[in-house]
């Protein structure tokens, strides 16, 4: 499993546009009302952009790797990493989750979220072995004690309160994954809604056109004011 991690990790920049571009494949519906989909999709989709603002704006782990290998230059085992060893990953999965039920594809719920969850896995065994390696006792003393997965909500107040929330950080390392998620729902919203044929967004078919447009016009002028800032 750990050569199966290193490998994604070294691909991991290609699995999110593959994902994606799955969330169209035809598949048969979870929810014969659309509007089902969309309230648990969007619920889901929050609540995994939340954990990745909430991680990064209060403790960000410097684990981008090197020559796409895995790598780490600190073993950073407070603040959220104190209740939960992956939450960014933990994010990821439950956005990618949220814009499979989104897209209301039964396929891609039950074959490509399990796919994915698998992928993840792999690399995070991978990023174990290595921090193991190269941190010894403290790692795998820690490993004991916070969860691979599963948050941990004990003392989750205090560690809080001990923090200062970082919304600087938060803007320039989260836009484009908010843009990302949010054009992905206005696809979603586009293809299903031409599927059953009601509603706002197929009463005019350039509906869509300019909500996409808008959000790349936005994005655009974030990032362009957000390089600016840090110059």
């Amino acid at each position: 499993m750990v050569k199966i991690g290193n490998f994604f990790y070294h691909y991991r920049n290609f699995l999110f546009p593959f994902f994606y571009a799955a969330l169209f494949i035809p598949s048969s519906f979870l929810f014969e009302d659309y509007w089902h989909a969309i309230y648990l999709g969007l619920f889901i989709t929050c609540i995994g952009q939340f954990i990745r603002i909430f991680t990064v704006g209060f403790k960000y782990i410097i684990r981008g790797g090197k020559n796409r290998k895995v790598y780490a230059e600190d073993l950073v085992t407070d603040g959220i990493f104190a209740h939960c060893r992956n939450p960014m990953y933990v994010g990821n999965v439950l956005m990618l989750l949220g814009m499979g039920i989104l897209s209301n594809s039964m396929l891609f719920v039950f074959i490509f979220i399990p796919f994915f969850i698998f992928i993840y896995q792999s690399i995070i065994l991978a990023e174990e072995d290595f921090l193991f390696n190269k941190f010894g006792e403290p790692y795998k003393s820690y490993m004991k004690d916070v969860n691979r997965w599963v948050p941990s909500f004990s003392g989750l107040g205090e560690t809080i309160k001990s923090m200062k929330f970082n919304w600087t950080r938060v803007l320039t390392k989260e836009y484009t994954t908010f843009f990302i998620w949010s054009g992905g729902i206005a696809l979603m919203f586009m293809k299903n809604f031409s599927l059953n044929h009601t509603g706002f967004f197929t009463s005019n078919k350039y509906n869509f056109i300019y909500i996409i447009f808008g959000i790349v016009l936005i994005y655009l002028t974030s990032r362009f004011f957000i390089k600016r800032s840090l110059k």
